[in-house]
């Protein structure tokens, strides 16, 4: 089964919220399971979506607490590792999209691109030599599971 991961900021504005949303729904339409950090802002949106389509998530922790999860975290992963974690996300994902971002997002497209895998961004700040910049969320899903299909 296809892992697309999701990385993106912990809070967010609403219409990043909305784009995460639909990202989320188009992986779960692609039958793909959803990884990402399992916190809130990006990682709740675009988890919310993917279960409003019936999709699988999971949420790859930082602390020490399942009960740390979002509510739309089927299968929560608890890590105690901080920011460490964005390997985790990188190395388990096939590919990954993200949604705007900070630093912390930064990093995982970096582990990302290391690892040889496809990171598609979205309303991203960053410029990346490497990354592909899609428009909208349905061209970011196609983007990332066509990398896959390869």
């Amino acid at each position: 089964m296809i892992q697309i991961g999701v990385i993106g900021a912990g809070s967010c504005d609403e219409e990043l919220r909305r784009k995460a949303y639909e990202t989320g729904a188009g992986i779960a339409r692609s039958g793909a399971i959803l990884f990402c950090g399992g916190l809130g802002g990006v990682m709740e949106a675009v988890a919310a979506g993917a279960k409003s389509e019936k999709g699988t998530t999971i949420g790859i922790l930082p602390g020490d607490s399942h009960k740390s999860a979002n509510p739309y975290i089927d299968i929560a992963v608890v890590t105690e590792m901080g920011h460490a974690r964005n390997v985790i996300i990188a190395r388990s994902s096939d590919a990954l999209i993200a949604i705007g971002g900070e630093y912390g997002t930064l990093s995982e497209i970096a582990h990302s691109l290391k690892m040889g895998k496809t990171v598609v961004t979205l309303d991203s700040k960053w410029e990346i030599e490497g990354t592909i910049k899609a428009n909208n969320p349905q061209e970011a899903v196609k983007i990332a599971i066509d990398s896959i299909s390869r």
